[in-house]
This record gives structure tokens, sequence and C-alpha cells, in this order.
């Protein structure tokens, strides 16, 4: 199997001294996404939860809903020089009734890392209709429990210990509680992985939860927290201005510049336990 983490040996400057040393690098490897046998996609991510990211993928998509639909996943044989296999080509056998994915998700590129949108032909093909409607979630978040949020996403971000290069993406109750934690070399990837869990187990849409990420608030993010029915989108990060047009069409409060005590709110405010504001 992939490996999380990699150790490389590199050169280290300090002052005038130099030294060569081991360093814990973030494992990033190419998967490869088929549906019933035909390839949809291929991402650069961390290896590990890689069910749980091609599940995702699918529900950030429009292509599934309900864990119901997957009739199972397995790993392909990929070619090794010793004829093993790289775990990097995951299948999603869908269940009997559900709808293949649409011909315009199939992608002629890879989908890089830093990026899962890289080479949407518009706009339009990325505002996907969401399932589950944000407007009917009247979740309300005390304050104090948004400002704790980051502290407690990286006390259990394990690899990003050791590597300090993983984005991570974690899953909270409206009071703070951490549910599901998933990190990525890919911001986007990260969050599939967590809504991949949440379909596999059911718990789609995630009604009353807030989903933290440690970036930035990009629009594929709004799109797949919207995708899988999650109210609040928090982030460490700017947002980006299509970020704040789909949360605000979507009814997801979005919040960036999460840091210490300190937070700006972009849409659906009436979600905040908050006075009146001044001026």
């Amino acid at each position: 199997m992939g490996r999380t983490t990699v150790r490389r040996q590199v050169l280290r400057l300090r002052d005038q001294t130099s030294t060569r040393r081991p360093d814990t690098l973030a494992g990033e490897e190419p998967m490869e996404i088929r549906v019933g046998g035909k390839p949809l996609t291929v991402t650069m991510r961390t290896p590990g939860a890689d069910f749980d990211l091609a599940a995702g993928f699918l529900v950030s998509e429009g292509v599934l809903h309900d864990g119901a639909q997957i009739a199972g996943i397995r790993y392909c044989l990929g070619a090794t020089a010793d004829g093993g296999n790289t775990y990097n080509v995951v299948d999603v056998a869908l269940a009997p009734g559900t709808p293949l994915p649409d011909a315009s998700l199939e992608r002629n590129f890879y989908t890089t890392s830093s990026c899962g949108l890289c080479g949407k032909a518009s706009l339009d093909a990325v505002r996907t209709t969401t399932r589950w409607s944000l407007e009917e979630d009247h979740t309300v978040i005390d304050p104090e429990v948004v400002y704790a949020l980051p502290d407690k996403l990286r006390a259990a971000q394990r690899v990003f210990d050791s590597t300090g290069g993983l984005h991570a993406a974690g899953l909270f109750t409206a009071d703070g509680e951490l549910l599901v934690l998933r990190e990525d070399v890919g911001r986007h990837n990260a969050v599939d992985k967590l809504i991949g869990h949440a379909l596999r187990e059911g718990r789609l849409p995630l009604r009353g939860t807030v989903l933290m990420v440690s970036g930035r608030a990009s629009f594929e993010l709004v799109q797949k927290a919207a995708m899988a029915g999650i109210p609040v989108l928090a982030a460490v990060s700017a947002p980006s201005s299509l970020a704040v047009d789909l949360a605000a069409e979507t009814g997801l409060t979005l919040m960036g510049f999460l840091r210490g005590r300190s937070v700006n709110v972009y849409s659906r405010t009436d979600r905040l336990q908050v006075s009146e504001p001044v001026g």
C-alpha cells in the first residue's frame, strides 16, 4: 500500500552550520477513481482512506447521496516492477438502479492536490444542484465554540506533527465535539475523505455540523459542504469571492480568517449566537 509518510535525506542549514539528516515528508501519489470499471478521474492524494476519498468525490460530484448506492469498492491491480499492486486504482461498483456519472465528469487530465476543479469548462459545470436544503437547517453556534475549533483540529492532526505538510478537514458538532478528521496534501481530498466516510456510515445529510478546514475556503469546498448537507464551513484563511457567492446562494454559513478569538462571517450570520453588531 502507499505510504502516508516517507523519509528523505536533506541538507539542513542553520546560520553557518550545515548537517545532513533524514526528514519526514507527507506522501503523495496518484489515485485513479473508476466507476464500474470505467476510469473517471485521477487525483494526487496522500495514501490512506482511499475508499472514503472515492466515495466522497462521487458525493461532491452529485453521483451519490446514499451509502446504499454503493455495491462495493475495491482496489484494482496496478502495475509495479515486481508485478505487485500499487493500490493506486480504486473501482466503485454502483448498486443496481444507480445512474452512472454524467459523461461531463470524465477527466482526460489529472486533478492536482491543490485544485480539485482545474479544467472545469465553466462555473456552471460545478454549480451542482444540492440534494438537501441548507436553508432548513437552523443550527445555532456559540462563538466560543468557533474560536476553539482551530486548536482542536490541530491537536488531532497526527500526520501533520511529523511532516508539517498536510491539510486537515474536521467535522464537528455544533457544540464543538470532533466527529471525524481526515488529512491529505490536498484540501479537497481531505474533505472528500471526510464526506465519503459519512456516506459509507449512512450519515448524510450532515445536518447540525460544522466543517473546519486548515487552509482557505474555496468555491469547491463550499460546494462539497453543500452537497453533503453541512450547514457551516469555517476556515483559518480567506474565502474567495465565488465561495462567498455560492455560500449565500445555498444558505451555508461561511466563516474565514478564524484565528485566535477573531473570525469573519460572510453568509448566514444568523447561525451565530451574537448580539446586534455595532456600526
